[in-house]
């Protein structure tokens, strides 16, 4: 049996974390290599240089996100953190829902869980089409090239998450700006506890202003749900309407902006969705395989030791459950690096699995589904206004996308 790593040897000699993608259409090259020779191996985080454990199988992957032995908890000695938090912040940050483990997780997703059933996602279509075709028609009248994702891929989820959760749009061009300094890797300290608080100072405003003038809106009915379970205080929801506001059009935005790339770069693909609208959800399943944006989002530490195939996590240790590998892992995907709108991704892990499993997934296919359809109906001759490799793309985020991506017809 292969023991763990000692976790006082020099880790200069191990692999940085994260990789960087060689190309946007494809995960890092290192992956593969991992994933055939070592796919339970050590690597040292770029943000402090600390060991963690990189998992690059995909029954690695959905075993570990599955196990109650591997701790979401952000805040226990070995967790891989992605950033430069403080540590006097750290002591006393309010735990996210995505960095609970039960009994706290299991009390306040319960709490959400009806607003993001499969059928309320339906409910919310004929809004989110209406959206779109406003934002589209902007577009059109604008007249190209145009940025995508200032014209449509960021409007789009952040309008349908500020109606969600009851969040004045007026203020988005604020909360989109913090947003994505929290998805910057490489804040200091200072920078990212400064966007932090600045962030939660507004939603404690909004919070406290819904708590005695309650609207028809999530953040409204969860405070009422909230007065009768007492599973939260005032802070504890302010920190679910930041998860929710930054996940809930952060991850979406990016989805639109990449998968309109990659369809427009793979003309035969786009053919095909185009010849046959009823291969929309299966497009919409793949470019979240292909893309699989959130891939350091899924940071756990043992608490207890976890054996993986002879491979020995011991309790303490730092673990990153890499769902970009897991989707390219061939033993699951046939030729997983081509992009297929026909294949059957659904095992696909872009949503991570388990408890803590995207609960927003349902609302961000019907988003995607309805972006892609009625974009290239009503504009069919679109295509890039710059070469892909001069994009600036998100190499800096925890959520990988593209900054802009100018486009015309």
């Amino acid at each position: 049996m292969t023991q763990s790593a000692d976790p006082s040897a020099d880790t200069a000699a191990l692999p940085e974390f994260p990789m960087r993608r060689a190309c946007p259409f494809a995960p890092p090259e290192e992956y593969a290599k991992l994933r055939a020779g070592e796919p339970v191996s050590r690597a040292a985080l770029k943000v402090n240089g600390k060991p963690t454990w990189l998992l690059t199988r995909h029954d690695h992957v959905r075993k570990v996100l599955g196990d109650a032995r591997a701790s979401s908890n952000l805040k226990l000695p070995g967790y891989p953190h992605q950033f430069h938090i403080p540590e006097e912040m750290l002591q006393h940050i309010r735990l996210m829902l995505l960095s609970m483990d039960p009994p706290e997780h299991t009390a306040q997703r319960s709490m959400l869980l009806s607003e993001f059933t499969a059928r309320k996602a339906r409910e919310m279509r004929p809004r989110i089409q209406q959206l779109v075709d406003e934002r589209i028609d902007a577009m059109l009248a604008a007249g190209g090239p145009v940025d995508l994702v200032a014209a449509l891929a960021l409007p789009v989820p952040s309008l349908v998450i500020c109606e969600l959760l009851g969040v004045p749009y007026d203020d988005h061009a604020k909360f989109e700006e913090w947003s994505a300094r929290l998805m910057n890797r490489d804040l200091s300290q200072e920078e990212y506890g400064a966007a932090v608080a600045t962030l939660d100072g507004y939603l404690d405003e909004l919070v406290t202003r819904k708590e005695s003038e309650p609207g028809d809106d999530l953040l409204s009915r969860f405070i009422e749900k909230n007065r009768t379970t007492g599973a939260c205080d005032h802070l504890d929801i302010v920190t679910m309407a930041r998860l929710m506001l930054v996940g809930g059009h952060e991850t979406t935005a990016n989805m639109i902006a990449l998968g309109v790339l990659a369809l427009l770069e793979h003309p035969e693909q786009l053919a095909a969705v185009r010849d046959e609208p009823g291969l929309m959800p299966k497009a919409v399943e793949e470019l979240l395989r292909f893309f699989s944006i959130s891939d350091s989002g899924t940071a756990r530490v043992a608490v207890e030791d976890i054996d993986l195939d002879g491979t020995v996590i011991r309790a303490g240790e730092g673990i990153m459950a890499l769902n970009n590998a897991a989707n390219h892992d061939e033993s699951v995907f046939p030729d997983p690096d081509t992009l297929d709108v026909r294949r059957d991704a659904r095992g696909h892990l872009a949503f991570g699995f388990g408890i803590h499993q995207c609960i927003g997934q349902n609302l961000a296919r019907v988003e995607l589904e309805v972006v892609y359809e009625t974009l290239f109906r009503r504009i069919p001759g679109l295509r890039t206004a710059a070469p892909v490799d001069t994009l600036p793309f998100k190499d800096d985020a925890m959520v990988y996308g593209v900054y802009e991506l100018p486009v015309t017809w």
